[in-house]
């Protein structure tokens, strides 16, 4: 245990943690510009090209298709990231990722501009809803390419900020749970000042072609900030380090088998964090909790908001408000991990109260607030908030509580990264079920819409029914682990770790054994 005599952290981590949160900080901001006036600009584009063709708007659909192709490529951006983080730092993926993606959200500003685009001009006066002639003149359609294109660098980005943790503090769980509420309550505060920056001022002042141009300069200078942070040094054992060298030698004359090994390993480290998510009690229960919880949350943020942004209140920039609103809830659900990481130390309370608060979404198919008046989307706003609160204070826990646990099994893998690879596997299993689960529920709106002129009745099933069926998973997974049926258990008893763990470790070594003998062939 750590002593509380004196502070959790020591001076060289607190300083990684300072150059950590900063980096997040700007990286936070940033997104939240890009994301938020893309799908803004994305909705405004679909609208615009429906009315000048005189045609049924497939609006929600066609956004689904922008975020599904997002969240597709996001998925192998997540999974490369296992093998990659196991032969190079952390610190230098996380900083390469981030210029790359920086680089990529700057093409949507250059093909606007060299169409024609430009800024908003100051008291533009619309003819009508779908007037937007400052956008530049290129097919629409390219903001679902350019858009899914960035999800590569953007699955790095998130998957890594996930695991790189441990690199910093350890593998202490009340080291991570504080860690990870600290980047988050800063994650947060960074996410709902962008979003209402962005919602309130970028967009109304530059228009969402143009709003999110700081994000390339944004992320740059996150990238080069985390270039100052240094990790901890894994020591390794003799055998494990002339294993390593032998590896070296027998593929220093072969580049093609390294690059296949590679590729081999991107493969294999999603097979290996299903087989341990799936393949033992102690962690099957994740699975619920953290996929299909985090894809309710990211409904939430860029399916239900941009939907009463654009069909209730008629302005689709005021889903940023709302958006501002679900951060601030993740920023009151770190804070609470923050001050209670010694009273609550499994993740299981968390994640029974954001469950049951996803039941307040059932108001939104029955809200009738009028059209055009800004005031309304800052009362959704505010309704999102216990919503993003549940979540947030569950995720940060039930990461720590994840990192924690995958780091004893590191040792059994020489080219894969087992937290690394469980992560991606998590953070895939989302992205897979909201890739496909977004276009679907988007052309189920739109045809609402197009045959009754309202999308409520819509929303009685992907909003209501469909957060009730995530409540009711969320909430009987919870009770998988042993002991589970107590408020606030104990699910890290190192007595039953250390037996389950060996039991586990000889299934995996010889997995492990076994994937090294194919390789070698």
């Amino acid at each position: 245990m750590v002593s509380k005599n004196r502070s959790v952290f020591s001076s060289r981590e607190k300083r990684n943690i300072t150059i950590y949160i900063v980096g997040m900080v700007l990286y936070k901001f940033g997104l939240e510009a890009f994301n938020g006036s893309i799908i803004t600009l994305a909705t405004n584009r679909f609208d615009q090209d429906a009315a000048k063709s005189h045609t049924a708007p497939h609006t929600f659909e066609k956004v689904g298709l922008v975020a599904g192709l997002n969240q597709a490529l996001q998925c192998f951006g997540s999974i490369i990231i296992s093998p990659l983080i196991k032969h190079w730092s952390k610190r230098n993926i996380l900083s390469i990722a981030i210029f790359i993606f920086g680089l990529c959200t700057a093409i949507l500003i250059i093909l606007d501009s060299a169409t024609g685009g430009y800024m908003k001009p100051k008291n533009f006066n619309s003819t009508n809803k779908n007037d937007f002639s400052y956008y530049g003149d290129y097919k629409s359609d390219w903001i679902i390419m350019i858009f899914g294109l960035t999800g590569i660098a953007y699955g790095t980005v998130e998957s890594i900020h996930r695991v790189i943790p441990t690199d910093i503090v350890g593998n202490h769980v009340e080291k991570l749970q504080r860690f990870d509420a600290l980047v988050h309550i800063f994650y947060a505060i960074s996410g709902a000042f962008g979003a209402f920056v962005t919602g309130l001022v970028l967009i109304p002042k530059l228009g969402n072609n143009y709003a999110f141009i700081i994000t390339p300069i944004l992320f740059t200078a996150s990238g080069l900030i985390w270039l100052f942070m240094n990790s901890l040094k894994k020591v390794k054992s003799k055998q494990g380090e002339q294993i390593v060298a032998n590896g070296k030698q027998s593929t220093r004359s072969n580049y093609l088998r390294i690059i296949l090994r590679k590729i081999c390993a991107c493969a294999q480290s999603f097979f290996i964090g299903g087989k341990i998510i799936f393949t033992n009690r102690k962690y099957i229960w994740i699975f619920g909790c953290y996929s299909i919880a985090l894809y309710a949350h990211r409904y939430l943020e860029d399916g239900i908001a941009p939907q009463i942004a654009r069909r209730y209140l008629g302005n689709s920039a005021w889903s940023e408000i709302i958006i501002g609103g679900s951060n601030f809830g993740e920023l009151l659900g770190s804070f609470f991990i923050l001050f209670l990481s010694n009273s609550v130390r499994t993740p299981i309370p968390w994640l029974r109260i954001s469950a049951l608060v996803l039941l307040v979404i059932w108001y939104v198919p029955f809200y009738y607030p009028p059209v055009n008046q800004s005031r309304y989307a800052w009362l959704v706003a505010v309704t999102f908030i216990p919503i993003s609160f549940g979540w947030a204070a569950s995720d940060v826990a039930l990461v720590a509580h994840i990192q924690s646990a995958m780091t004893r099994l590191e040792p059994l893998y020489e080219d894969v990264s087992v937290l690394g690879a469980v992560m991606s596997f998590l953070y895939s299993s989302y992205i897979i079920i909201y890739a496909v689960a977004n276009p679907f529920l988007g052309k189920f709106i739109d045809n609402t819409y197009k045959n009754k002129g309202t999308i409520r009745p819509a929303l009685i099933y992907t909003a209501g029914v469909q957060f009730t069926v995530v409540m009711l998973i969320i909430f009987a997974s919870t009770f998988i682990p042993r002991g589970a049926f107590e408020w606030n258990p104990t699910i890290d008893n190192e007595d039953d770790e250390s037996s389950d763990d060996t039991d586990n470790s000889d299934e995996l070594l010889d997995i492990n054994r076994r994937d090294d003998e194919l390789n070698t062939k």
